[in-house]
């Protein structure tokens, strides 16, 4: 079966190389590969010319201006789409690197499992400190807290949940359903895509890509905060969850480690100075009760460590990427709420919406 991959491409010198290397070289698949350079002031659509000068199944989309009410990503997934026939349309982000086998297995399992939307998590390497301790937790949060066997027996919009960076969906689908022009405000097609399929009937699924693709999501850890704030409050940061997650994961995974060690030291300081506990099978009671939320708290991060793997040192640190996780929540909240805009490739967007605002607007004074 043909798959269309269609790559947004917003300032991507540095990745749009060697994303299309890897798309190109796939195996018992037949493909083509559309880019659409979304204004870059850089390179990007330069070296895509030079591929496709050499390469006949690459195209280069002309860009075309940012209408009012659209995210940039949206808008260029949705001109890409209507640029091809191809029954499957794979949207990739620029810094995912795929294997040879990854589209002939994802084109076969999406058939297989009659889904309409598939999505995939690709392993994320990390090198900085932030990276290190946020990006892992992407996984904890969907699978803590994402009922996969509900997910896939219903299409309750409730249930839905993806990944932005790579999204194959069936053609007729896509379009049945709006595309992205039926999610044109958001920052956050991870969740409102297969809201979207989900709302019109059509089934999807989330699949471990771990072994089938790489991406390095930022390379500072400013722009791992920034990137994770952006879409932040379309997620865990929505106004209407950010209060009951951040009590239930301060009490399941921040909570226990706290508790532990303050019930160490007590038992310590009461060794040192030579006193005994008057009930020796409470302080047993509690101290097994205290070691059994410790390990469930931990058990999630450190199976993730060899599943997916992530590094052993974040799953080891996970009390303090929790609360990382939720300063980063909270940060975004604040600056909607104070109607801050959010900038992300060299774009600023209305807080609260996707939509691109003027250089007076993110400068009223001027």
């Amino acid at each position: 079966m043909r798959v269309a991959v269609l790559i947004p491409a917003r300032n991507e010198e540095h990745n749009i190389q060697a994303c299309l290397e890897s798309v190109l070289s796939s195996r018992s698949v037949d493909i083509e590969v559309l880019v659409l350079d979304d204004a870059s002031t850089d390179r990007t659509a330069a070296i895509v010319r030079e591929i496709a000068a050499s390469d006949v199944r690459v195209r280069l989309v002309a860009a075309q201006s940012l209408p009012a009410g659209w995210n940039g990503k949206q808008r260029a997934c949705w001109l890409l789409a209507q640029e091809t026939t191809a029954p499957l349309l794979l949207f990739l982000d620029a810094d995912v690197r795929i294997m040879p086998d990854a589209l002939a297995r994802c084109s076969t399992e999406i058939q297989i499992a009659r889904v309409s939307l598939l999505s995939g998590f690709p392993r994320q390497i990390t090198v900085g400190w932030m990276e290190r301790m946020l990006l892992p937790l992407i996984h904890f949060v969907l699978l803590g807290f994402l009922p996969m066997g509900r997910m896939r027996a219903s299409t309750k919009p409730a249930y839905a949940a993806g990944c932005g960076q790579f999204f194959l969906a069936d053609r007729e689908a896509y379009f049945a359903c709006g595309g992205h022009a039926a999610i044109r405000e958001t920052r956050h097609d991870g969740l409102r895509l297969p809201q979207l399929f989900r709302e019109h009937g059509f089934h999807t699924d989330i699949v471990d890509l771990t072994a089938f693709a790489t991406v390095r999501m930022y390379d500072s850890a400013s722009a791992v905060w920034m990137g994770l704030a952006k879409n932040a409050t379309e997620g865990l940061g929505a106004p209407t969850r950010i209060l009951p997650l951040t009590i239930l994961l301060l009490l399941g995974q921040v909570l226990p480690v706290i508790a532990m060690a303050l019930w160490l030291a007590f038992l310590a300081s009461n060794m040192i100075v030579g006193a005994t506990l008057d009930d020796p099978r409470m302080a047993a009671t509690v101290s097994v009760l205290l070691a059994l939320a410790v390990v469930g708290s931990y058990l999630p991060r450190l199976l993730a460590v060899r599943r997916f793997e992530q590094p052993l040192l974040s799953a080891l640190l996970h009390p303090l990427g929790i609360i990382l996780l939720l300063v980063v929540q909270w940060f975004a909240l604040a600056r909607q709420i104070c109607g801050r805009p959010v900038a992300w490739r060299a774009r600023a967007y209305a807080s609260g919406t996707g939509e691109e605002i003027s250089e007076a607007q993110k400068n009223p004074r001027v």
